[in-house]
């Protein structure tokens, strides 16, 4: 993968050409104690949107709704956070741009869409089938009180 190589190369050097400019223009403390607020803002941040967005898998999951959107939204936030603890500006820049709920939706369409041009992603509706009682004691859902739910499924090895 030489992207990722060159990625590798180039963000470092991006990083210590903005420390060298960046602090020449505001000085060697100010500097410190910007990356400093950026990596505590960044983990509060984190904190705030990662419980919202663990709610928001929960909700998917009680609605029986595969919660794929708000996977993606855990795994940009899990990269932002990376980001903003990493001492750098273009790194915070990046990951504070993780942040934003509309970006990470773009995102997120742009990486599906991609996905399904390489068929790597592909999705069925369905009916699982259910053995046992049809009704469901104490109100609970399917599986529960021994209740066996059986989901059909295939994959393909890429």
């Amino acid at each position: 993968m030489p992207i990722l190589l060159l990625i590798m190369l180039a963000v470092p050097l991006i990083e210590i050409a903005l420390f060298i400019q960046i602090g020449g223009q505001i000085g060697l403390l100010a500097t410190i104690a910007v990356v400093i607020v950026t990596a505590v803002l960044g983990s509060l941040l984190l904190r705030h949107q990662g419980l919202g967005t663990l709610n928001a898998v929960q909700a998917a999951m009680n609605e029986q709704r595969l919660p794929i959107a708000e996977v993606f939204d855990g795994f940009c936030l899990l990269i932002a956070g990376a980001f903003l603890l990493t001492p750098g500006f273009l790194t915070d820049g990046i990951g504070f741009l993780l942040f934003v709920p509309p970006i990470r939706a773009v995102l997120g369409r742009w990486a599906w869409t991609q996905l399904e041009k390489r068929g790597s992603v592909r999705f069925s509706a369905g009916s699982a089938s259910h053995t046992g009682s049809t009704s469901h004691p104490g109100g609970g859902r399917p599986g529960e009180g021994g209740e066996t739910i059986i989901v059909d499924g295939e994959f393909r090895e890429v």
